[in-house]
């Protein structure tokens, strides 16, 4: 009798803990589905960058030149004196001698790139940084087009995906499956709800690794994550240079545009025609540092940025770098006004931990290993917005009436402290979650519990009263 009711009270556990989690990836699948679909669409955008900047600069890939090019200080001249105001940030190097010259320029407190012919210097578009399509679209990805608070509800998104992926693997775990079918592929010929939980079940487990692998390169560069984990990288390594990838918000230090405060290329004094006095000198440097830079073959995009703030020293010297979103190919050259070179740093020259997030972040944006790394990329998008949408599916067609249809909740007392534990360490190493659980639970028990209309549709237990 006593084999009897322990074996009863273990399955009953074993239904309490599948039922529990099974909630939890319901109500973490429901919050999540919205943002996984932007986050993939957006995502899958990006995977493709320099395919798509590359058709949309088309019109200035090659010009009809007829002559030879004016210096690199004649064309950033010519820039920067087509904006008011503006100031030199970065010359960026032509990939080949007929294409138009990209030189970002600061101006009315926004970063410009201003297109132009290397030969008349004639200006064929100047648009501003923010405003480019790869950019709209990397910040509708990292921020929702909202900023810093856009950036904590993506890593709050990006928190219970990781909790939606990993319970669902744990539901998915086959404990009396017949056969492969519904396992590792779907029975298309079941037709209603099983076609569509095997969709849903299969598509997870093959494309779960790869979702995981991209929520958990993402945390680098979140507001809450990402500010932690950079202070303490610094604490552990307080000599060390600043960390090399940016966080929602910020710019990182490797980025030419972020902490260049570049030099001042004009007056304010107009002539009597109204035309700017263009102080010539400043640049003169490029004359010697372009074709330098061009010689030592960096990877695209590389640019030449003039003395400014760099990271969080001032500095007198002049910089050439990659941006590669292949970043360790990238590397930073820094030359002297006379154009002498000074020093050269690699990506073997780098922390190893800036190095293990520079490789996360490489293959994160699909450019690590060229297109195989793309098509790995798109086939987790793909597989995320499949997950997605089989879901909602799955969750219309078995809501009962009136209520959302989230799994009941059973007697939980029984559950083990290695869940609760388990549940305390996403906590604390998912900040934002740990934060998001906490308001809930609060929300629940002195708020919604207490309302019998939404009690009822939500589906949580009646409230014992109490005397």
């Amino acid at each position: 009798m006593t084999d009897r009711t322990e074996a009863l009270a273990a399955a009953t556990r074993r239904i309490t803990l599948h039922r529990l989690i099974w909630r939890w990836h319901f109500y973490a699948g429901l919050f999540c589905v919205p943002f996984v679909l932007i986050l993939a669409i957006t995502g899958t955008i990006y995977l493709f960058k320099p395919q798509v900047e590359a058709a949309l600069d088309a019109p200035y890939a090659h010009l009809k030149l007829t002559g030879p090019a004016a210096s690199p200080e004649s064309q950033a001249l010519a820039a920067v004196g087509s904006l008011p105001g503006g100031r030199l940030k970065a010359y960026q190097l032509p990939t080949t001698p007929d294409q138009a010259t990209q030189v970002i320029v600061k101006a009315g407190g926004q970063d410009m790139r201003v297109y132009l012919n290397p030969q008349t210097l004639q200006v064929l578009k100047s648009v501003p940084e923010k405003a480019r399509f790869m950019a709209i679209d990397h910040d509708l990805h990292g921020e929702l087009l909202m900023g810093e608070n856009g950036s904590i509800l993506v890593e709050l998104a990006g928190s219970w995906a990781l909790v939606m992926v990993l319970t669902g693997l744990y539901l998915w775990w086959p404990r009396e499956a017949q056969g492969l079918a519904g396992v590792l592929y779907p029975r298309l010929w079941g037709g209603g709800r099983l076609f569509w939980r095997d969709l849903h079940a299969v598509t997870g487990i093959w494309i779960s690794g790869l979702a995981l692998f991209l929520l958990l390169t993402a945390l680098p560069w979140t507001q809450v994550w990402g500010q932690g984990f950079k202070a303490l990288r610094t604490a552990t390594a307080p000599r060390a240079a600043p960390a090399d990838w940016a966080t929602a918000g910020a710019a990182a230090p490797d980025d030419p545009h972020a902490d260049h405060q570049g030099m001042g290329g004009m007056t304010g004094m107009k002539g009597m025609g109204g035309h700017h006095h263009i102080m010539r000198g400043d640049y003169a440097a490029l004359n010697q540092i372009v074709p330098q830079a061009a010689r030592m073959n960096l990877a695209y995009p590389a640019l030449v940025s003039p003395p400014g703030k760099q990271g969080r020293k001032a500095s007198v010297n002049w910089t050439a770098k990659s941006d590669a979103q292949n970043r360790p190919l990238r590397q930073e050259i820094t030359f002297d006004a006379q154009g002498r070179l000074l020093s050269r740093q690699t990506f073997a020259d780098k922390p190893l931990v800036d190095r293990v997030v520079a490789v996360g972040v490489a293959a994160h944006e699909g450019q690590l290993f060229g297109w195989a790394n793309q098509l790995l990329g798109l086939t987790a998008a793909l597989g995320m917005i499949t997950l997605s949408v089989s879901g909602l599916i799955m969750w219309w067609k078995r809501r009962p009436e009136g209520r959302l249809g989230a799994p009941a909740i059973l007697d939980d007392r029984r559950l083990s402290w290695g869940l609760g534990l388990l549940v305390l360490a996403f906590a604390v190493f998912l900040p934002v979650l740990g934060v998001s659980l906490v308001a809930v639970a609060l929300i629940e028990q002195l708020v919604l519990r207490w309302t019998p209309g939404v009690r009822t549709w939500l589906g949580l237990r009646t409230v014992q009263a109490t005397r």
